[in-house]
Protein backbone atom coordinates (compact mmCIF):
# COMPACT_ATOMS: atom_id res chain seq x y z
CA UNK A 1 0.00 0.00 0.00
CA UNK A 2 1.33 3.64 -0.93
CA UNK A 3 2.68 4.88 2.75
CA UNK A 4 0.89 8.24 2.13
CA UNK A 5 -2.28 5.52 2.68
CA UNK A 6 -1.28 4.34 6.11
CA UNK A 7 -3.20 4.71 9.22
CA UNK A 8 -3.01 8.14 10.65
CA UNK A 9 -2.32 9.25 14.16
CA UNK A 10 -5.79 10.46 15.79
CA UNK A 11 -5.24 14.16 17.50
CA UNK A 12 -4.60 14.34 20.96
CA UNK A 13 -8.20 16.13 21.78
CA UNK A 14 -10.24 13.41 19.62
CA UNK A 15 -11.49 16.61 17.58
CA UNK A 16 -14.30 15.56 14.96
CA UNK A 17 -15.56 19.32 14.72
CA UNK A 18 -16.29 20.45 11.34
CA UNK A 19 -14.81 23.61 9.89
CA UNK A 20 -12.70 26.12 11.97
CA UNK A 21 -14.72 25.86 15.21
CA UNK A 22 -12.77 23.74 17.35
CA UNK A 23 -14.25 25.62 20.26
CA UNK A 24 -17.70 27.31 20.70
CA UNK A 25 -18.00 31.05 19.15
CA UNK A 26 -17.67 33.52 21.76
CA UNK A 27 -20.81 34.71 23.53
CA UNK A 28 -21.73 38.28 23.17
CA UNK A 29 -19.35 40.48 25.33
CA UNK A 30 -20.76 42.30 28.64
CA UNK A 31 -18.78 44.17 31.73
CA UNK A 32 -18.95 40.53 33.36
CA UNK A 33 -15.23 39.18 33.77
CA UNK A 34 -14.38 36.38 31.38
CA UNK A 35 -13.79 32.87 32.89
CA UNK A 36 -10.20 31.98 33.11
CA UNK A 37 -9.62 28.82 30.12
CA UNK A 38 -9.20 25.43 32.27
CA UNK A 39 -6.15 23.42 31.56
CA UNK A 40 -6.15 21.01 28.23
CA UNK A 41 -7.82 17.56 28.96
CA UNK A 42 -5.89 14.86 27.44
CA UNK A 43 -7.52 12.63 24.40
CA UNK A 44 -8.97 10.10 26.52
CA UNK A 45 -10.36 12.28 29.32
CA UNK A 46 -11.74 14.74 26.27
CA UNK A 47 -13.74 11.53 24.91
CA UNK A 48 -14.77 10.27 28.13
CA UNK A 49 -16.39 13.78 28.74
CA UNK A 50 -18.05 13.91 25.69
CA UNK A 51 -19.34 10.44 25.91
CA UNK A 52 -21.01 11.61 29.16
CA UNK A 53 -22.58 14.19 27.19
CA UNK A 54 -24.37 12.01 24.91
CA UNK A 55 -25.29 9.87 27.04
CA UNK A 56 -26.74 12.50 29.18
CA UNK A 57 -28.96 13.75 26.01
CA UNK A 58 -30.22 10.42 25.31
CA UNK A 59 -31.60 10.17 29.45
CA UNK A 60 -33.23 12.91 28.88
CA UNK A 61 -34.64 12.13 25.83
CA UNK A 62 -35.82 9.58 27.97
CA UNK A 63 -37.47 11.80 30.47
CA UNK A 64 -38.85 13.81 27.51
CA UNK A 65 -41.22 10.82 26.86
CA UNK A 66 -39.47 11.36 22.74
CA UNK A 67 -41.59 9.29 20.28
CA UNK A 68 -40.78 5.61 19.07
CA UNK A 69 -40.12 7.11 15.61
CA UNK A 70 -37.82 9.87 16.90
CA UNK A 71 -35.77 7.98 18.67
CA UNK A 72 -35.19 5.28 15.73
CA UNK A 73 -34.17 8.08 13.54
CA UNK A 74 -31.55 9.36 16.40
CA UNK A 75 -30.12 5.91 17.01
CA UNK A 76 -29.77 5.06 13.38
CA UNK A 77 -28.02 8.63 12.78
CA UNK A 78 -25.41 8.18 15.58
CA UNK A 79 -24.18 4.59 14.39
CA UNK A 80 -23.82 5.75 10.77
CA UNK A 81 -22.11 8.65 12.12
CA UNK A 82 -19.84 6.46 14.23
CA UNK A 83 -19.10 4.15 11.54
CA UNK A 84 -18.18 6.80 8.91
CA UNK A 85 -15.88 8.75 11.81
CA UNK A 86 -14.54 5.25 12.08
CA UNK A 87 -13.42 4.72 7.98
CA UNK A 88 -12.07 7.99 7.60
CA UNK A 89 -10.52 8.38 10.96
CA UNK A 90 -7.58 6.29 9.53
CA UNK A 91 -7.05 9.03 6.73
CA UNK A 92 -7.08 11.81 8.54
CA UNK A 93 -3.97 13.34 7.64
CA UNK A 94 -4.44 12.92 3.81
CA UNK A 95 -6.35 15.46 1.95
CA UNK A 96 -9.58 14.68 0.00
CA UNK A 97 -11.82 16.30 -2.36
CA UNK A 98 -15.61 15.77 -2.32
CA UNK A 99 -17.14 15.09 -5.88
CA UNK A 100 -20.58 15.54 -7.11
CA UNK A 101 -22.59 15.52 -10.19
CA UNK A 102 -25.18 13.02 -11.81
CA UNK A 103 -25.81 9.33 -11.92
CA UNK A 104 -27.14 9.48 -14.97
CA UNK A 105 -24.21 10.83 -17.16
CA UNK A 106 -23.16 7.48 -19.63
CA UNK A 107 -19.75 6.47 -19.94
CA UNK A 108 -18.80 8.44 -23.24
CA UNK A 109 -20.02 12.10 -22.54
CA UNK A 110 -17.59 14.91 -22.34
CA UNK A 111 -18.75 15.41 -18.82
CA UNK A 112 -17.94 11.75 -17.63
CA UNK A 113 -14.80 11.91 -19.19
CA UNK A 114 -14.00 15.37 -17.62
CA UNK A 115 -14.86 14.04 -14.27
CA UNK A 116 -12.67 10.87 -14.75
CA UNK A 117 -9.51 13.10 -15.53
CA UNK A 118 -10.29 15.53 -13.12
CA UNK A 119 -10.25 12.98 -10.86
CA UNK A 120 -7.30 11.00 -12.23
CA UNK A 121 -5.10 13.61 -11.81
CA UNK A 122 -5.71 15.33 -8.85
CA UNK A 123 -5.38 11.88 -7.29
CA UNK A 124 -2.11 10.65 -8.86
CA UNK A 125 -0.68 13.90 -9.15
CA UNK A 126 -1.33 15.69 -5.97
CA UNK A 127 -1.96 13.17 -3.89
CA UNK A 128 -5.36 13.76 -2.94
CA UNK A 129 -7.87 11.00 -1.85
CA UNK A 130 -11.77 11.22 -3.82
CA UNK A 131 -14.71 11.11 -2.22
CA UNK A 132 -17.91 10.17 -4.08
CA UNK A 133 -21.54 9.33 -3.32
CA UNK A 134 -20.54 6.31 -4.80
CA UNK A 135 -22.86 5.51 -7.60
CA UNK A 136 -23.12 5.43 -11.20
CA UNK A 137 -22.25 8.62 -13.96
CA UNK A 138 -20.23 10.98 -12.48
CA UNK A 139 -19.40 9.00 -9.10
CA UNK A 140 -18.36 6.32 -11.52
CA UNK A 141 -16.18 8.20 -13.67
CA UNK A 142 -14.18 10.18 -10.42
CA UNK A 143 -13.98 6.54 -8.26
CA UNK A 144 -12.55 4.84 -11.48
CA UNK A 145 -10.47 8.13 -12.39
CA UNK A 146 -8.63 7.92 -8.62
CA UNK A 147 -8.82 4.32 -8.20
CA UNK A 148 -9.93 2.50 -5.34
CA UNK A 149 -6.93 2.98 -2.75
CA UNK A 150 -7.56 6.54 -3.28
CA UNK A 151 -11.23 6.42 -3.51
CA UNK A 152 -14.09 6.53 -0.55
CA UNK A 153 -17.27 5.73 -1.33
CA UNK A 154 -20.47 7.65 0.96
CA UNK A 155 -23.82 4.99 -0.35
CA UNK A 156 -27.55 6.46 -0.12
CA UNK A 157 -29.66 3.18 -0.01
CA UNK A 158 -32.54 4.22 -2.34
CA UNK A 159 -34.90 2.10 -3.88
CA UNK A 160 -33.32 3.28 -7.61
CA UNK A 161 -30.26 4.13 -9.37
CA UNK A 162 -28.05 4.22 -6.13
CA UNK A 163 -26.16 0.17 -6.48
CA UNK A 164 -22.48 0.99 -5.43
CA UNK A 165 -20.51 1.22 -8.78
CA UNK A 166 -17.85 -1.66 -9.15
CA UNK A 167 -14.50 0.66 -8.40
CA UNK A 168 -15.94 1.18 -4.85
CA UNK A 169 -18.38 -1.68 -4.21
CA UNK A 170 -17.58 -4.16 -1.66
CA UNK A 171 -14.39 -1.50 -0.48
CA UNK A 172 -13.98 -0.93 3.22
CA UNK A 173 -14.00 2.88 2.23
CA UNK A 174 -17.30 2.39 1.29
CA UNK A 175 -19.74 3.84 3.72
CA UNK A 176 -23.71 3.27 3.09
CA UNK A 177 -26.45 5.83 4.88
CA UNK A 178 -30.08 5.56 5.16
CA UNK A 179 -29.89 8.99 5.85
CA UNK A 180 -29.03 12.15 3.24
CA UNK A 181 -28.52 14.60 6.58
CA UNK A 182 -25.73 12.63 8.05
CA UNK A 183 -24.30 11.37 4.36
CA UNK A 184 -24.03 14.69 3.32
CA UNK A 185 -22.44 16.09 6.85
CA UNK A 186 -19.63 13.06 6.10
CA UNK A 187 -19.46 14.87 2.56
CA UNK A 188 -18.70 18.80 4.06
CA UNK A 189 -16.59 17.69 6.81
CA UNK A 190 -14.23 15.39 5.36
CA UNK A 191 -13.71 17.67 2.52
CA UNK A 192 -10.65 19.32 1.66
CA UNK A 193 -12.09 20.63 -1.53
CA UNK A 194 -15.56 20.55 -3.50
CA UNK A 195 -15.38 20.12 -6.91
CA UNK A 196 -18.97 19.86 -9.08
CA UNK A 197 -20.04 18.36 -12.38
CA UNK A 198 -23.14 19.04 -14.53
CA UNK A 199 -26.05 17.21 -12.07
CA UNK A 200 -29.61 17.05 -11.27
CA UNK A 201 -31.46 18.55 -8.00
CA UNK A 202 -28.84 16.70 -5.77
CA UNK A 203 -25.81 18.51 -7.18
CA UNK A 204 -27.27 21.61 -6.53
CA UNK A 205 -28.51 21.02 -2.94
CA UNK A 206 -25.04 19.69 -2.83
CA UNK A 207 -23.77 22.95 -4.20
CA UNK A 208 -25.99 25.26 -2.60
CA UNK A 209 -25.35 23.71 0.76
CA UNK A 210 -21.82 23.68 0.54
CA UNK A 211 -21.31 27.33 -0.64
CA UNK A 212 -23.98 28.20 2.53
CA UNK A 213 -21.62 26.95 5.00
CA UNK A 214 -19.00 28.49 3.50
CA UNK A 215 -20.70 31.86 3.57
CA UNK A 216 -22.03 31.37 7.04
CA UNK A 217 -18.50 30.04 8.33
CA UNK A 218 -20.64 26.82 9.37
CA UNK A 219 -17.84 24.70 7.74
CA UNK A 220 -13.71 25.42 7.22
CA UNK A 221 -12.86 27.78 4.31
CA UNK A 222 -12.28 24.83 1.29
CA UNK A 223 -11.93 25.65 -2.58
CA UNK A 224 -14.78 24.95 -4.23
CA UNK A 225 -14.72 24.64 -8.07
CA UNK A 226 -17.64 23.78 -10.67
CA UNK A 227 -16.47 22.38 -13.48
CA UNK A 228 -18.23 22.15 -17.09
CA UNK A 229 -17.48 19.77 -19.98
CA UNK A 230 -15.07 21.36 -22.31
CA UNK A 231 -16.32 23.93 -24.41
CA UNK A 232 -19.75 23.32 -21.88
CA UNK A 233 -21.80 26.25 -20.90
CA UNK A 234 -23.92 24.15 -17.65
CA UNK A 235 -22.36 26.00 -14.93
CA UNK A 236 -21.12 29.18 -16.71
CA UNK A 237 -25.36 29.86 -17.21
CA UNK A 238 -25.43 28.71 -13.69
CA UNK A 239 -22.85 31.41 -13.05
CA UNK A 240 -25.10 34.14 -15.00
CA UNK A 241 -28.27 33.14 -13.04
CA UNK A 242 -26.50 33.85 -9.58
CA UNK A 243 -24.90 37.16 -10.68
CA UNK A 244 -27.97 38.41 -12.29
CA UNK A 245 -30.53 37.00 -9.63
CA UNK A 246 -28.58 37.03 -5.81
CA UNK A 247 -25.48 39.41 -6.99
CA UNK A 248 -27.17 42.13 -8.47
CA UNK A 249 -29.98 42.06 -6.72
CA UNK A 250 -28.13 42.24 -3.65
CA UNK A 251 -28.60 39.21 -1.93
CA UNK A 252 -25.23 37.75 -2.06
CA UNK A 253 -22.37 40.05 -1.25
CA UNK A 254 -19.62 40.75 -4.29
CA UNK A 255 -17.05 38.59 -1.62
CA UNK A 256 -19.24 36.20 -1.85
CA UNK A 257 -18.20 35.31 -5.78
CA UNK A 258 -14.86 34.10 -4.73
CA UNK A 259 -16.20 31.24 -2.67
CA UNK A 260 -16.14 29.40 -5.84
CA UNK A 261 -15.06 29.46 -9.40
CA UNK A 262 -16.54 27.96 -13.06
CA UNK A 263 -14.78 26.55 -15.25
CA UNK A 264 -14.28 23.95 -18.05
CA UNK A 265 -10.84 23.49 -17.87
CA UNK A 266 -9.63 20.09 -15.57
CA UNK A 267 -5.83 21.85 -15.35
CA UNK A 268 -7.61 25.46 -13.83
CA UNK A 269 -9.67 23.61 -11.64
CA UNK A 270 -6.64 21.30 -10.44
CA UNK A 271 -4.73 24.17 -10.06
CA UNK A 272 -8.20 26.16 -7.87
CA UNK A 273 -8.10 23.50 -5.42
CA UNK A 274 -3.79 22.88 -5.14
CA UNK A 275 -2.90 26.82 -4.92
CA UNK A 276 -5.32 26.73 -2.59
CA UNK A 277 -2.84 25.23 0.15
CA UNK A 278 0.32 26.32 -1.42
CA UNK A 279 1.43 28.37 1.91
CA UNK A 280 -1.98 27.89 3.75
CA UNK A 281 -2.78 25.21 5.84
CA UNK A 282 -5.66 25.05 7.83
CA UNK A 283 -7.51 27.25 10.25
CA UNK A 284 -9.21 27.24 13.84
CA UNK A 285 -10.67 29.06 16.66
CA UNK A 286 -8.84 29.78 19.87
CA UNK A 287 -11.87 31.68 21.69
CA UNK A 288 -11.90 34.60 19.64
CA UNK A 289 -9.20 34.70 17.57
CA UNK A 290 -8.61 32.95 14.39
CA UNK A 291 -5.41 31.17 13.98
CA UNK A 292 -3.99 30.21 10.58
CA UNK A 293 -2.08 27.79 9.93
CA UNK A 294 0.92 28.47 7.23
CA UNK A 295 3.00 25.97 5.43
CA UNK A 296 6.26 28.86 5.58
CA UNK A 297 6.16 32.00 7.22
CA UNK A 298 5.86 35.45 5.90
CA UNK A 299 7.90 38.10 5.01
CA UNK A 300 7.57 41.32 7.65
CA UNK A 301 6.60 43.06 4.05
CA UNK A 302 3.64 41.11 2.85
CA UNK A 303 2.23 40.78 6.61
CA UNK A 304 1.98 44.57 6.83
CA UNK A 305 0.39 44.66 3.17
CA UNK A 306 -2.71 42.01 4.38
CA UNK A 307 -2.98 43.85 7.46
CA UNK A 308 -3.78 47.68 5.12
CA UNK A 309 -5.29 45.13 3.03
CA UNK A 310 -7.83 43.77 5.07
CA UNK A 311 -8.08 46.12 8.16
CA UNK A 312 -11.98 45.54 7.59
CA UNK A 313 -12.35 42.16 8.62
CA UNK A 314 -9.67 42.50 11.39
CA UNK A 315 -11.54 43.55 14.85
CA UNK A 316 -8.62 45.61 17.46
CA UNK A 317 -5.16 44.28 17.12
CA UNK A 318 -3.93 43.69 13.73
CA UNK A 319 -2.98 40.19 12.23
CA UNK A 320 0.48 39.01 13.84
CA UNK A 321 2.44 35.89 13.23
CA UNK A 322 3.41 33.85 15.84
CA UNK A 323 4.07 30.09 17.02
CA UNK A 324 1.74 27.93 18.05
CA UNK A 325 -0.26 28.46 20.97
CA UNK A 326 -1.07 26.99 24.17
CA UNK A 327 -4.62 26.05 23.18
CA UNK A 328 -3.47 24.16 20.15
CA UNK A 329 -1.38 21.12 22.39
CA UNK A 330 -4.14 18.83 20.60
CA UNK A 331 -2.55 18.62 17.47
CA UNK A 332 1.34 18.37 17.92
CA UNK A 333 2.10 17.17 14.14
CA UNK A 334 1.21 20.75 13.00
CA UNK A 335 2.79 22.51 15.73
CA UNK A 336 5.86 23.53 14.02
CA UNK A 337 3.69 25.20 11.23
CA UNK A 338 4.02 29.80 12.15
CA UNK A 339 0.44 31.28 12.65
CA UNK A 340 -1.06 33.99 11.61
CA UNK A 341 -3.55 35.16 14.62
CA UNK A 342 -6.28 38.04 14.44
CA UNK A 343 -9.57 38.89 15.89
CA UNK A 344 -11.96 38.26 12.66
CA UNK A 345 -15.96 39.61 12.86
CA UNK A 346 -16.87 36.04 11.47
CA UNK A 347 -19.37 37.58 9.40
CA UNK A 348 -17.62 38.28 5.99
CA UNK A 349 -16.08 34.91 4.97
CA UNK A 350 -15.95 35.94 1.34
CA UNK A 351 -13.11 38.07 1.85
CA UNK A 352 -11.37 35.83 4.20
CA UNK A 353 -11.16 33.71 1.32
CA UNK A 354 -9.55 36.73 -0.17
CA UNK A 355 -7.29 37.20 2.51
CA UNK A 356 -6.36 33.31 2.10
CA UNK A 357 -5.20 34.20 -1.68
CA UNK A 358 -3.57 36.95 -0.99
CA UNK A 359 -1.56 34.66 1.77
CA UNK A 360 -0.92 32.29 -1.38
CA UNK A 361 -0.08 34.24 -3.78
CA UNK A 362 3.31 34.03 -5.35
Amino acid sequence: MDPALEPQPIAADGSVAIGMDAEPAPPPRSGRARKAPREPLSHAALVAELASGIAFTAEKLVRDDTGVADMKLLNAALKELRYAFRVFARYRGIRKVSTFGSARTPADHPAYRQAHEFARRIADEHGFMVITGAGGGIMRACNEGSGRERSFGINIRLPFEQAPNEFIYRDPKLVNFKYFFTRKLMFVKEADAIALFPGGFGTHDEGFEALTLLQTGKSKLVPVVFVDAPGGHYWKQWRDYVVDHLLDESLISPADMRLFKVTDDVEEAVAEITTFYRRYHSSRYVRDRLVVRLVEPLSDVRLAALNEEFADIVVGDPIVQTTVLPEEAGEPEIAHLPRLVFEFGRRQFGRLRMLIDAINAP
